[in-house]
């Protein structure tokens, strides 16, 4: 067994320890941090169960099941965050999850990685398809955004239409990128999956299929749970330790639904398999763009929540300049220490912008 599924195993304490803290009244502040850390490990499970369920049923139906799966966690917390009504968490966790994976993500693949190897390699024609995508992402951020800003008399209906029809041609084009990346050009990326490697070295025969669908099933339902008594606990735990709505869902909740993937990109990395650390950040980047965050919208506009692609216009320039810097650093196909640098410096300045943006707002 691998450190980091010895890891998850030890984490998962907190899944008790957070029904505790909520059934027992130990206070929202508790609530929120045991239920936070007792996600980590559940997350980390799913996709571990998504690989080996992948390995069993082939590389086209595993490669959907993947593109299904690889964001559960941040869907789950935002769609409990939607029904409760927290718009702004909702918004601020996609803006952050894109710029997680890209800049948090990718810099520490990139400088572990360099550290160990000196340089890494990757396919750059891989890298211009995923710049291509993520200008999308924010394009369709940007449009929406731009019309509330240029026209002060559209009404909230009129925009969540428009969020509506843009959410339908994102999620197309994400099924579109889908059918280019598993079928009609699969050898461009045939680089194998992130765990498929452990998978072989642990057992060396198939897994067992009744198993881990069970344990899928079995996680997805506890994050459920726990993602309920985050979201929860949120408001009152975030006042309590002087975070603002905006730094929470932007930094924190991204942190949490995303540290299993973190911890297999930098892993991979660690192995001088940047192509496959890079498909999972910037892989998961595209997920929440051009499927996680569209679904959201549709679900709002069914909920009758007005959850809508009209964002916070610092939200907007974060994601454009954090998609801009990745790109501009995985342009080349090569990667080292120092652009991994880079890319955690710019993820710390963006992180201290949004932390210190109330204060700004209220001076202004």
């Amino acid at each position: 067994m691998s450190v980091k599924n010895v890891i998850f195993f030890g984490l998962l304490v907190f899944v008790p320890i957070s029904a505790a803290a909520h059934f027992l009244g130990w206070g929202e502040l508790a609530v929120f941090a045991t239920a936070a850390i007792a996600i980590i490990p559940l997350a980390g499970w799913m996709g571990h169960a998504t690989e080996e369920i992948a390995v069993v049923v082939g590389p086209s139906l595993g490669g959907l099941l993947n593109a299904t799966f690889g964001n559960a966690t941040e869907l789950i917390i935002a769609l409990i965050a939607l029904n409760a009504g927290l718009i702004n968490v909702v918004k601020s966790s996609i803006t952050g999850s894109i710029i997680g994976n890209l800049l948090l993500v990718m810099g520490l693949s990139m400088l572990l990685g360099g550290i160990k190897f000196k340089e890494q390699t990757f396919q750059p024609v891989i890298a211009r398809m995923n710049a291509s995508s993520m200008n999308l992402a924010v394009i369709a951020i940007l449009l929406p955004t731009a019309v509330d800003f240029t026209s002060p008399s559209i009404t909230e209906p009129t925009l969540q239409r428009l969020s509506v029809a843009v959410a339908i041609v994102l999620i197309l084009v994400y099924g579109l990128t889908l059918l280019f990346s598993m079928k009609t050009h699969a050898y461009l990326y045939d680089v194998g999956t992130a765990e498929e490697e452990g998978v072989e070295e642990e057992h060396g025969e198939a897994p067992n299929l009744t198993l881990w669908v069970g344990v899928l099933l079995a996680a997805t339902l506890v994050v459920a749970v726990e993602s309920e008594w985050l979201v929860g606990s949120l408001e009152v735990a975030t006042k309590q330790l002087g975070l603002s709505e905006l730094f929470t869902g932007v930094i924190l909740l991204p942190i949490i639904g995303n540290a299993a993937e973190h911890a297999t990109a930098v892993t991979v990395a660690l192995k001088n398999k940047m192509d496959l650390s890079l498909s999972v950040a910037v892989g998961s980047s595209m997920q929440i763009a051009l499927f996680v965050a569209p679904v959201l919208v549709i679900t709002g506009w069914l909920m009758g929540k007005p959850m809508d692609l009209d964002f916070n216009n610092f939200q907007l320039i974060a994601v454009a300049v954090s998609i801009w810097i990745a790109n501009s650093i995985s342009s080349d196909g090569s990667s080292n220490w120092l652009e991994g640098t880079l890319l955690l410096a710019t993820y710390t300045i963006i992180g201290l912008a949004f932390f210190f943006h109330p204060m700004i707002e209220g001076i202004g």
